[in-house]
């Protein structure tokens, strides 16, 4: 984990990589609660005897799972000392290039791609990659953004 004392020393960073967080498996419980919190019941993901028949050779977690992660792996990658609090603001570009088949391990790994100064505080946008282990093409990249208030 990248720690950085104040606001300051975050802004000096921009451009640098954050490193990588630790490997976690998806499991099919996981895919399933998910599934039951959003309502997406497709097959590809519930269903591991279809799924087994199907394009994937077994189940894969939703795209929308993977980047549900983000924020826990966010707090293996980062943290700022000396604010008030961070905020969630949002999303920029965020792609699915190839799934993550239930069972495999995952991590993350970031980049602190831009800073702004705002009248409510620091924008701070990370771009964040999920690779699956063994696999060349990332599962998920984002731009993640989050406020950053100043003590």
């Amino acid at each position: 984990m990248r720690i950085f004392a104040d606001l300051g020393e975050l802004a000096a960073a921009q451009g640098d990589h954050l490193g990588h967080t630790e490997w976690r498996v998806v499991t099919q419980e996981q895919v399933n609660l998910f599934a039951d919190a959003t309502g997406d019941h497709q097959w590809i993901h519930v269903d591991v005897d279809k799924a087994a028949q199907g394009p994937f050779g077994r189940t894969i977690a939703h795209g929308y799972l993977s980047l549900s992660m983000l924020p826990s792996f966010m707090q293996e990658l980062v943290r700022v000392d000396g604010i008030r609090m961070g905020i969630n603001y949002g999303l920029n570009k965020v792609r699915f290039p190839t799934p993550v088949p239930v069972g495999s391990r995952v991590r993350a790994s970031g980049e602190i791609a831009e800073i702004t100064a705002t009248a409510n505080g620091t924008l701070v946008n990370l771009k964040l990659t999920i690779e699956v282990e063994g696999v060349a093409k990332p599962a998920c990249v984002a731009e993640t953004l989050s406020l950053y208030i100043p003590a």
